[in-house]
């Protein structure tokens, strides 16, 4: 895809996401009222059981049938609280295991879904993936959601095409650093809409294990594991 003058100093993303921590609550917040009802049924149903025995006529002793159904209700309630422990303890082993990748990426670059990205000086970039050939219609507008540059490209079908802006405005305006919100369509030979999405890229600098998943901070900005669609290599450089 032919861009403006692209600087070549890396970008960094951008945007938000939304987090799960009061879905994690809710259902943390159910299983425990889910276990303590079943382990209390378990309780008064033992109770129940040991009563009936002690205090069943001898002349007329307690059917064999249903004594038998009553113990097998006992067992399949006293399997169920050690189904919900066992239950409990891979939810604890998943987060554990999330945490521990989450901290994997510190130091590293990913690419997540995105239209923001910051731009540092006078350098702006993004990645678009265009699944078929197509005329990209593109604007880029600033914090305060004002349209500063806007234009047409011919782009081949394919993933992670860079576009770089270089932070001029179509009237030569020179914009400041600082964040800026992409928006890209396209249009196929027939006139057809073609679904671009847009990707950025950054520097992961932390990672909070206080919520559920964990989440990635990039750029000042949350991201989940989920979100993250690749890690950047990194090359380094040996000196002659």
């Amino acid at each position: 895809m032919t861009t403006t003058n692209a600087a070549t100093a890396p970008s960094v993303v951008s945007g938000t996401t939304q987090t799960s921590s009061s879905s994690s609550s809710s259902s943390s917040s159910l299983s425990s009222t889910t276990g303590a009802t079943l382990a209390g049924n378990f309780q008064t149903f033992l109770t129940l059981l040991t009563t009936q025995l002690n205090n069943q006529n001898p002349l007329h002793p307690l059917d064999t049938n249903q004594f038998t159904q009553q113990l097998v209700q006992f067992a399949g309630v006293e399997q169920q609280l050690k189904t919900n422990d066992s239950l409990s303890q891979l939810v604890t082993l998943q987060q554990t295991t999330q945490a521990t990748q989450a901290l994997g990426f510190v130091g590293k670059t990913a690419v997540v879904d995105g239209t923001t990205a910051t731009m540092k000086q006078s350098s702006a970039t993004w990645h678009l993936n265009v699944p078929s050939s197509a005329t990209v219609d593109i604007s880029i507008a600033n914090s305060t959601g004002q349209t500063v540059f806007t234009g047409k490209y011919t782009a081949g079908a394919g993933a992670d095409i860079p576009f770089t802006w270089n932070g001029q405005g179509n009237d030569g305006t020179q914009w400041p650093d600082g964040k800026y919100t992409i928006t890209a369509t396209g249009k196929d030979a027939s006139g057809n809409n073609v679904g671009v999405a847009a990707q950025v890229q950054g520097l992961v600098s932390s990672v909070d294990l206080t919520q559920s998943p964990p989440l990635l901070s990039i750029d000042g900005q949350s991201y989940t594991l989920s979100q993250v669609k690749s890690i950047v290599a990194t090359s380094s450089s040996s000196g002659s």
